[in-house]
């Protein structure tokens, strides 16, 4: 059984900071792409940034210069340094993992995590 688990949101004023971790447990011999997610109340669940095993790294243009993704692999963690944030920063931030491939065999698995509520005050 994989599992993700979010860790670091909270409420924090504008202009404030935020890690976020993600750790992925379980039996897994691999991943390949991770990443955060988020959904704001209302809206639509969207990209903030991934990170693909041999450390590329894309982001959502909203959130380019203020926010870092990075990567551990061995021990299936990623992270997010949030910098600089703002109101609009407010959603539930979600962790996933494509693929997650259990055996050396097996197909790969797209993971979610349950989320981690981050809140920016004005």
């Amino acid at each position: 059984q994989v599992q993700l688990v979010e860790s670091g949101g909270d409420l924090v004023q504008a202009g404030g900071s935020l890690r976020l971790s993600c750790a992925a447990s379980g039996s897994i011999f691999s991943i390949g792409a991770m990443g955060w997610y988020r959904q704001a109340p209302g809206k639509q669940r969207e990209l903030v940034a991934t990170i693909t095993r041999g450390g590329t790294t894309n982001y959502a243009d909203s959130v380019k210069g203020r926010f870092t993704i990075s990567r551990d692999n061995a021990k299936n963690t990623i992270f997010l340094q949030m910098d600089n944030l703002k109101p609009e920063d407010t959603a539930v931030y979600y962790c996933n993992a494509d693929p997650v491939i259990v055996t050396p065999t097996s197909l790969g698995i797209n993971y979610w995590g349950k989320g981690t509520l981050v809140t920016v005050s004005s």
